[in-house]
């Protein structure tokens, strides 16, 4: 979410957002400040808060181009990407409307079958840049992501990965036996910021919990375009200089 307020100051334009596999209140906000051409999701929502305004009104008007997919089919484009191959198989999806809306998806006989076996082939999905919070970056460029493996994925098949971290650790956490299995290596990182509370208004694991009151302020806010604008007035315009809650 740090990043994402950094984003809107730059004014940054035409961004194709992926959802790993959905999005929230960071595309949300995007979405509404002008910044968003496209979107590939599953769903794009604030969760409990309920649904998310900007991107319906956006939808609706016809402001964005939306890509359906679905969150096997996400993971599983990644996973082609990290292992270096052009497309994966995958079942669940043949029978559905997606099928017409997706070009770059086929449908194939499993060669492995002497029976009628049909089997979807779902294209590699390369990121230009990952972007996410972790809870511990280190001095040698790792970042700790615990059981958040699909992080991981994300990493490894994104040609950039910028990570801002709630703290930053001395040393090499891949040396220490008990957090080197939670790691993402140096190798895949190309950068990382220290933000601290940089999730907030969202949480990050047995660190914060989600702000539940000020995301359900900011479903009600940003209902009506004058109730977004002044939102982002509050909690991104004039806190240009400060990362942390009110």
């Amino acid at each position: 979410m740090a990043a994402v307020r950094a984003l809107i100051q730059r004014r940054v334009k035409n961004l194709r957002l992926l959802g790993v596999p959905v999005l929230g209140m960071s595309a949300d906000l995007l979405i509404g400040a002008g910044c968003v051409a496209e979107v590939h999701s599953s769903a794009v929502s604030l969760g409990e808060a309920g649904l998310a305004p900007r991107f319906s009104e956006a939808v609706e008007r016809g402001e964005i181009k939306v890509v359906d997919t679905t969150c096997p089919a996400v993971h599983t484009a990644l996973q082609a990407t990290e292992k270096g191959v052009p497309f994966m198989p995958l079942r669940g999806v043949i029978g559905s409307d997606l099928l017409g809306e997706r070009a770059d998806w086929q449908v194939a006989q499993n060669p492995f079958s002497a029976a009628k076996d049909s089997i979807l082939l779902v294209s590699a999905i390369v990121p230009d840049v990952a972007l996410f919070h972790a809870r511990w970056g280190d001095e040698a460029g790792n970042v700790w992501v615990g059981r958040r493996r699909e992080l991981a994925t994300i990493a490894h098949a994104a040609r950039n990965t910028y990570v801002t971290v709630e703290e930053l650790r001395p040393g090499d956490m891949l040396e220490d036996e008990l957090l080197a299995p939670g790691v993402i290596s140096a190798i895949y990182v190309s950068g990382i910021a220290r933000a601290e509370q940089g999730a907030w208004p969202l949480g990050v694991a047995d660190v914060y919990g989600i702000d539940d009151a000020h995301l359900a302020a900011y479903a009600a806010a940003a209902k009506t375009r004058d109730g977004f604008e002044r939102y982002l007035d509050e909690y991104v315009w004039q806190r240009r200089k400060s990362s942390l809650p009110v």
